[in-house]
């Protein structure tokens, strides 16, 4: 059974973008703003003041609020905003809600399909991600990502429902696999971003980027992911991207660190999800016994605990040992 009729809560830039390929795909999508003021303005405007100058297709409609109708949900908020949007759905049971959030909720150490599961116990839960950019997504510029769920089934019929050739959405079963892969990535960017604040050069950054990348692959082999997903677009390929580009939020709060702005005043207003992520990251690498001392120099770096300098001096002095 396809999938038709599709609600995008959110209508930042992400929920934007997925709403713009939905309707090219040929989908009656339904982009959920948070409140029937901001979906006034927006279907005046037909633009988001999160991503301006990117029109909103036509066919596609603005709302304040899900239609139970709905076939499939794509929750396009910010990780440490999805439990409170979540509990306000009001869907069939057995509808798929998909997070399109890349993170770790802070308080609880949950993922995201975790708290689809607990706050939406009739749905079923799926998770997107991979390298992309919003901006490059909704202009419909060539992507990849990758959507897993568990039934094989339903993961491939979601993702041939939101495809299309600009936008290669890849099918797969792993959950927990592409979501840590999302998640582990925003703060190891921010790992890529210091180096390139601190003009530590290229070879740091190469360093960084693969030492970075077995962390992640660590921490993934505790939660059972497999490796061909850390590999590919959802852990590989979006570490790639968000450690060596400045459309990245998360990176570019790291360059900002790395010349010497405070942890409170790095971001410049704009959510990095890394922010939140990595102190959740490193709370589960201690609890399943994971060494990710770069990720762990990022948690301390954010919470006043260490200074750049002393991060990068701390790594520096790690003791030799063989490559994993």
């Amino acid at each position: 059974m396809g999938v038709d009729r599709i609600a995008v809560v959110g209508a930042g830039a992400w929920g934007v973008a997925l709403a713009n390929v939905g309707a090219r795909a040929g989908r009656a999508i339904t982009l959920v703003a948070r409140d029937q003021k901001a979906a006034a303005a927006i279907a005046q405007t037909r633009e988001s003041p999160r991503l301006p100058g990117v029109a909103i297709e036509g066919r596609v409609r603005i709302a304040a609020a899900v239609e139970p109708r709905s076939e499939a949900v794509l929750l396009a908020v910010p990780a440490q905003a999805l439990r409170a949007v979540a509990k306000t759905l009001t869907v069939a049971a057995g509808t798929p809600v998909i997070a399109a959030a890349k993170g770790i909720e802070q308080q609880t150490l949950a993922f995201m399909t975790e708290i689809i599961a607990d706050t939406v116990p009739h749905a079923v839960p799926a998770i997107l991600s991979g390298p992309s950019f919003a901006l490059d997504v909704a202009r419909g510029l060539p992507t990849a990502v990758t959507l897993a769920a568990q039934d094989p089934a339903q993961a491939q019929t979601l993702a041939q429902a939101i495809g299309v050739p600009t936008f290669r959405v890849y099918h797969s079963t792993d959950v927990r696999g592409v979501e840590i892969g999302g998640a582990a990535k925003n703060v190891l960017a921010i790992a890529a971003g210091i180096v390139a604040g601190k003009k530590l050069g290229a070879s740091a950054a190469a360093a960084l980027t693969t030492r970075g990348f077995a962390e992640l692959a660590r921490f993934g082999a505790a939660f059972g992911a497999r490796p061909a997903t850390l590999m590919g677009l959802a852990g590989l390929g979006d570490l790639i991207l968000t450690c060596s580009s400045a459309q990245s939020r998360n990176y570019s709060l790291g360059v900002a660190l790395g010349q010497g702005a405070a942890p409170q005043a790095a971001g410049s207003g704009k959510l990095a999800e890394g922010v939140f992520t990595a102190s959740a990251l490193v709370a589960l690498a201690q609890r399943e016994g994971v060494e990710m001392p770069i990720s762990t120099a990022v948690a301390a770096v954010l919470a006043g605990k260490l200074t750049v300098d002393t991060a990068i001096e701390a790594l520096l002095m790690r003791p030799f040992r063989a490559e994993e």
